[in-house]
C-alpha cells in the first residue's frame, strides 16, 4: 500500500450518519491515522474535522493529498464507484461502505482499475470479523455442525423512514432491504458456507409511498420506487442451500438472524450487523441449546476494523473488494431472478481467508 503498517494515513470522504462510528474506530486502532476529512457540505466537513483535531478539505484536495494513503469512502451508494475510482486514479487504496457499487459493471471497473494501479480495495461490512460471526465460522470449520446442509437469514423491519431523517435513497433504485441490509447477511453466509453458485428469488412491495417519521422533514411523503420485500434461495458451491428474507414491510420477527444446519448440529448465529453476540448450538440428540465461548474474531471490534485487517493481514485480508463484488453479484442476481422468474447463475467466486484468530482489535 505504499506505507508502513504503523502509520497508514486515512482520509475520509463523507461524514453522514455512519461516519462517527468509523472515526471513533480510527482513533483507537494502532495501525491507522486519521489525516483529513472531506464532504460535499464544507460546513459539515469542518465540524467533523474540528471535533477530531484534523483538517477539513475538499474532496479533490483529499484525493491529491500527499499525507493520505487510503481513502475511506462513506458516501451514499450511488457515489461509491465514482469516489473509489477517483481515489484509485490518484494512486490511493480505498475502503468503502457497502455495497461496493450499485452495478456489477461499476464494481468491476473499480477492481480492474485498482489492479492496474497496484492499490488495495476493501469494502464493508466488516461486522463479520467480530467475535460473533467468526466464532460461528471457526465452529463450522472445526466440524461442530458436521456437514453443512442449509442456512436461513432473516431481517424484517417496518422501514427506515421511521427513524432516518433522510430516507429517500432507501426507496430508490440502488436501495431496498436487500441492497441495504443484505450485504451483512450474505457476507456472513459466504464467510460461513463459502461462495454462491446460483440463486432464485421473489419480491414485492406493499406501499407506493412512505412518510418520514423524524427530523426536520417529519410528515413528508416520499415515493417508493423499488420492491421492499425480497426472498431468495442461494445454492453455495459447497452444496449448502441458504434461504434469505429481507423486508422493509413487516413489523418484526422472532427468527434468529442466521441459523446454520448440519447433519450433526444446528447453530444459531448472532445479528451480522453487529460484531458480537451469542453463538448457540444444539447437537443431534440433544433438547437444549448451549452457548459457545468466543474462539475467533476481533475482540471489541467496531466499524473500521476491516481497514486494519486489510492493512495488517499479511496478504490474506478478509473485507476485500473481491468478496464485496461476489456479494453484490449475489444480491443483484436475486433481484434479477425475482424479475425474470428464472434461476440466475453467479459467475464470480471469492477466496475466504481463514477465520480471524481471537485478537484484541486495538492491535489489529
Amino acid at each position: 500500500m505504499g506505507c508502513t503498517l504503523t502509520s497508514v494515513r486515512v482520509g475520509v470522504v463523507g461524514v453522514g450518519a455512519i461516519s462517527s462510528q468509523y472515526l471513533d474506530t480510527l482513533e483507537r486502532l494502532d495501525v491507522l491515522h486519521l489525516a483529513a476529512i472531506a464532504d460535499l457540505d464544507p460546513a459539515r466537513a469542518a465540524a467533523a474535522a474540528a471535533a477530531r483535531g484534523v483538517r477539513a478539505c475538499t474532496v479533490d484536495e483529499l484525493m491529491h493529498a500527499d499525507d493520505v494513503d487510503l481513502v475511506l469512502n462513506l458516501t451514499i451508494p450511488a457515489a461509491h464507484a465514482e469516489v473509489a475510482l477517483r481515489a484509485i486514479q490518484a494512486g490511493k487504496s480505498v475502503y468503502g461502505e457497502k455495497p461496493l457499487a450499485t452495478t456489477l459493471a461499476d464494481a468491476r471497473e473499480v477492481l480492474d482499475a485498482a489492479a492496474v494501479a497496484g492499490v488495495a480495495v476493501g469494502c464493508a461490512p466488516d461486522t463479520v470479523l467480530g467475535t460473533g460471526i467468526q466464532t460461528a465460522r471457526k465452529a463450522i470449520d472445526d466440524g461442530l455442525v458436521g456437514a453443512p446442509i442449509a442456512a436461513t437469514a432473516v431481517m424484517v423491519v417496518p422501514g427506515h423512514e421511521r427513524w432516518h431523517p433522510n430516507p429517500d435513497f432507501y426507496y430508490q433504485p440502488g436501495g431496498g432491504p436487500l441492497l441495504d441490509m443484505g450485504p451483512y447477511y450474505i457476507t456472513a453466509l459466504v464467510h460461513l458456507l463459502g461462495p454462491v453458485e446460483s440463486v432464485i428469488g421473489m419480491s414485492g412491495h406493499t406501499r407506493t409511498t412512505r412518510t418520514i417519521g423524524s427530523g426536520p422533514r417529519a410528515g413528508e411523503i416520499i415515493a417508493v420506487e423499488i420492491d421492499t420485500h425480497v426472498t431468495g434461495a442461494l445454492r453455495h458451491a459447497s452444496g449448502a442451500i441458504s434461504t434469505l428474507v429481507m423486508s422493509f414491510d413487516a413489523v418484526g420477527t422472532r427468527s434468529a438472524s442466521i441459523e446454520v444446519h448440519g447433519d450433526r448440529a444446528s447453530m444459531s448465529v448472532p445479528d451480522p450487523n453487529k460484531f458480537i453476540g451469542a453463538v448457540t448450538v444444539r447437537p443431534l440428540g440433544e433438547t437444549e441449546w448451549s452457548e459457545l465461548d468466543p474462539t475467533a474474531g476481533y475482540i471489541d471490534a467496531s466499524r473500521g476494523i476491516g481497514i486494519a485487517d486489510l492493512v495488517a493481514s499479511s496478504g490474506e485480508p478478509r473485507a476485500t473488494g473481491e468478496v464485496a463484488f461476489h456479494v453484490l453479484e449475489v444480491m443483484l442476481g436475486v433481484l434479477e431472478a425475482a424479475r425474470s422468474g428464472r434461476t440466475v447463475v453467479i459467475a464470480s467466486r471469492c477466496d475466504i481467508a481463514a477465520a480471524v484468530p481471537l485478537t484484541e482489535s486495538s492491535g489489529a
